[in-house]
């Protein structure tokens, strides 16, 4: 069943703010520090705005793959919405790091430059403990895990089990969390070129082989997903798992809407990640903002079926553009207001001429596999 545009609504007047918060949240931290430290101490706008965006995937990528029906597709369309920016932002961190104009990214220098690209174009950086160019993308690592379990329990028909695969990873993330203070993934080059190659090759026989080739690569790349993410996220395990958690709590809410769940499974799910996720991190500004996040997401979805500014859904157009380049603008722009005069207008450009013609292109190669 597809979603039509007006039920697509509400997610992108939830994407435009989740993008801002993020963009408020460095450059208050780089152009007025002392004035956005007391906003800070009590909500974490950076982590409301991922966990917005958490949230949002969990409810859409299922639904993009279901509506599909075929992985071939839905890979496809994930690589056209997401690598074009996502080279072109590095490649302008790299120009202007070269220039002089912006630091390089850290570590940079320290690791093959092959390796580093291998993880930053495979999305895995963040999970494989390799240099980010562009920092903020350590947040794709996870929504990589997560396309790699959904396409697992999608090829194995589980995708229906996402409350309970909610629930399991957040009552999980404690002890996990508590065993794995800090990622276990070091910085052997070798460990993480080969994880990152297997799951590349899990990607390409999945989305190219048949059978039981395709459930075999499927399943292999599912379980790397969620070991990734286990023994390598460098904000610490019990974090890392209580993300997944929230992104199937969005799945769960999406099955929950569909009737192929009953609503109290998807409440219980919410309840033990903000239960167990609450004390995942010692930052007074963490828990309000894991709080308020599930909070937004759930007026949002209570609001779905009315219309929302037209400027607030713009803004969740081209909420990847605002996220990917305002990395860049911190260390370009002189103050606030010159940062966001510059952010918002260059990032309708970039959608303009970057995103929305790989989108398209993206959906002209994949209707073959649709017709």
């Amino acid at each position: 069943m597809s979603l039509p545009p007006a039920r697509l609504a509400w997610l992108d007047a939830l994407r435009g703010p989740a993008a801002l918060a993020v963009t408020a949240h460095h450059g208050g931290w780089t152009f007025v520090p002392a004035l956005y430290a007391v906003v800070d101490a009590r909500v974490d706008l950076g982590t409301w705005g991922v966990f917005l965006f958490f949230l949002v995937s969990g409810y859409i990528i299922p639904a993009s793959l279901e509506r599909r029906g075929d992985v071939r597709a839905f890979w496809t369309g994930r690589a056209f919405r997401l690598l074009p920016l996502l080279l072109t932002a590095c490649c302008a961190a790299l120009l202007l790091a070269a220039a002089g104009l912006v630091p390089p990214a850290s570590g940079l220098d320290s690791r093959p430059l092959l390796l580093v690209a291998l993880g930053n174009v495979a999305m895995l950086q963040e999970l494989l403990n390799l240099p980010a160019v562009v920092s903020v993308t350590w947040t794709l690592s996870y929504e990589m895990a997560f396309y790699l379990i959904s396409v697992a329990l999608y090829v194995t028909g589980q995708a229906r089990r996402s409350a309970g695969i909610s629930l399991a990873l957040a009552v999980a993330a404690v002890p996990l969390g508590l065993l794995l203070p800090r990622a276990a993934i070091g910085r052997g080059d070798l460990l993480a070129a080969l994880l990152g190659l297997a799951v590349v090759a899990a990607v390409v026989v999945t989305a190219l082989a048949g059978g039981r080739a395709r459930t075999a690569a499927a399943v292999t790349g599912g379980l790397l997903g969620l070991a990734l993410v286990v023994a390598g996220s460098r904000g610490g395990t019990w974090q890392g798992v209580i993300i997944l958690a929230a992104m199937f709590a969005g799945t769960a809410v999406y099955r929950a809407e569909r009737g192929e769940i009953p609503w109290r499974a998807a409440a219980v799910a919410v309840a033990a990640v903000l239960g167990c996720g609450i004390p995942a991190k010692d930052d007074p500004g963490w828990a309000p903002a894991l709080v308020l996040a599930f909070a937004a997401f759930g007026l949002a979805f209570a609001l779905r079926g009315r219309a929302f500014p037209r400027w607030l859904t713009w803004l969740g157009v081209v909420s990847f553009s605002l996220y990917l380049l305002h990395p860049l603008l911190l260390h370009l722009a002189p103050n606030l207001g010159v940062y966001y005069l510059v952010l918002v207008p260059l990032s309708g450009v970039t959608y303009r001429l970057i995103e929305a013609p790989a989108q398209r292109l993206g959906r002209r190669l994949r209707q073959p596999e649709n017709a």
